[in-house]
């Protein structure tokens, strides 16, 4: 089975080894033998992008219905011999054809086996999933088919996210100050897709004549262009929180503020809104352990010598102003040994959540609950 780290050590096909970047590569340009590639994991943003990619290595309009066949998994499901049929037939007007099909689930393993047994068409199709576990039968199958391919589509780590921060705002002429840099590296990631969206409409933001030009050296009314010296524009932080101060990123910090200060309604409404905006479990785990990791390191610029003040001042990114007076608070209230317990408890959740097949809404749910619960014991 093939989780993020074993992309690099086991590859995509058996056999064959691909490193983070070749798969990248492979995207660009799919292995001719490969006569079906699944998409699956918690990043649903991620697969579609993925999803997207590869349609593009084919057809040059996704949209082109002479040569491009969509489906959910419940349309295969219900007709089986139409899986076959798709990737056997001919294009109208030449060229490979994509079949692209959505949602797909283990249901789908018998109807993939027998088209793999009766393979060797030239047409590419592409499969959707949502999280798949190492026992998947749909995610072993294309695992050890020598005709297809298994990608797991992960939340981006910081290195990854800090890459499309740069590659997204750079199309614009864009870069981030350092601090803009960290708090978006900070606070988005859980999906590929939501991150892209609320980069590109940082972008229009920042190039739209409404950012500030004070000391956070803002992009304001540059067009799109380079700046006179041919160096990209920065976008700083405070137009960071003022594009996307009410996103799904400041959802994640609520979450993580109303946790750490044992507010369970205010947590229950942030959590519930963030599922809304499609924030994985997992990404919202991951947001309140980071979290927790800075009231940690802040303690420990305590202990040695520091003020509360500048604590928090020496933290990056830095705690924006309409959380200073609430993580001061907590800083008060958390000793060392209890963030170890929370976060040691984060961590047995995301596993859970990975690995168990209990519901990650419901892990997640409790695992905060806890913590919150702990956070109201002085």
């Amino acid at each position: 089975p093939h989780t993020k780290e074993e992309l690099e050590k086991k590859g995509t096909i058996p056999t064959v080894k691909i490193s983070g970047s070749r798969i990248n590569q492979f995207l660009r340009q799919p292995d001719p033998k490969v006569a079906a590639v699944l998409l699956f994991g918690p990043d649903q943003g991620l697969v579609r992008e993925w999803a997207e990619e590869l349609v593009l290595t084919v057809v040059d309009d996704p949209a082109d219905p002479f040569r491009v066949s969509v489906f959910t998994g419940a349309d295969i499901k219900a007709d089986p011999p139409c899986l076959v049929d798709e990737a056997a037939q001919l294009s109208m007007t030449g060229g490979r054809r994509v079949i692209w099909v959505h949602e797909a689930t283990d249901g789908l393993s018998r109807i993939f086996e027998s088209f793999f047994d009766n393979t060797g068409h030239d047409n590419l199709v592409i499969v959707e999933a949502g999280t798949l576990s190492p026992q998947s039968s749909l995610r072993k199958l294309f695992e050890k088919s020598s005709h297809g391919v298994s990608i797991g589509c992960y939340e981006d780590d910081a290195m990854e996210l800090e890459a499309v921060v740069r590659e997204t705002l750079g199309r614009h002429g864009l870069s981030p100050t350092a601090e803009a840099r960290d708090y978006l590296v900070e606070n988005l990631g859980s999906d590929r897709r939501v991150t892209r969206s609320e980069l590109e409409k940082l972008a229009l933001y920042a190039l739209s004549g409404t950012a500030n030009r004070d000391g956070a050296g803002s992009a304001r009314g540059i067009g799109g262009s380079n700046g006179s010296n041919g160096r990209a524009n920065p976008v700083g932080l405070e137009d960071v929180i003022a594009c996307i101060g009410d996103s799904s990123a400041m959802s994640l910090d609520s979450i993580a503020y109303a946790t750490a200060s044992g507010d369970s309604r205010a947590l229950d409404r942030a959590f519930e809104r963030a599922l809304m905006e499609g924030t994985s479990p997992i990404g919202i785990l991951r947001a309140v352990g980071r979290h927790l990791q800075r009231i940690q390191m802040a303690l420990g610029l305590v202990d040695g010598g520091a003020t509360s003040d500048k604590a928090m001042a020496g933290l990056r990114p830095q705690v924006i102003f309409k959380f200073k007076s609430e993580f001061q608070t907590q800083m008060k209230h958390w000793q060392k040994n209890r963030l170890a317990d929370a976060l040691e408890l984060i961590t047995e959740a995301e596993i859970d959540c990975k690995t168990t097949g209990f519901p990650a809404q419901a892990g997640c749910h409790r695992a905060l609950i806890r913590i919150a619960q702990a956070a109201r014991t002085r």
